[in-house]
């Protein structure tokens, strides 16, 4: 759910738009990422993933990035 408020005042809100408006802004707080939506393209691949039986080891993926280990 997502709430729009603009211009106005807290004291014009109702008790439901302030409750949203308080939830929205935690949930912003918590996760910067809240409210994004992934392209279907990396949902896809992020679904493979997932289901694939395929497994790297953390040491090859931080070789790869150049971390040491």
């Amino acid at each position: 759910m997502s709430v729009i408020i603009r211009d106005k005042k807290v004291s014009d809100l109702t008790a439901g738009e302030l409750k949203s408006l308080i939830r929205e802004t935690i949930y912003e707080l918590i996760d910067p990422d809240y409210g994004l939506v992934l392209r279907p393209e990396v949902e896809e691949a992020l679904r493979k993933s997932v289901e694939s039986k395929e497994r790297i080891h953390v040491e090859k993926v931080a070789e790869e990035l150049g971390l040491k280990w």
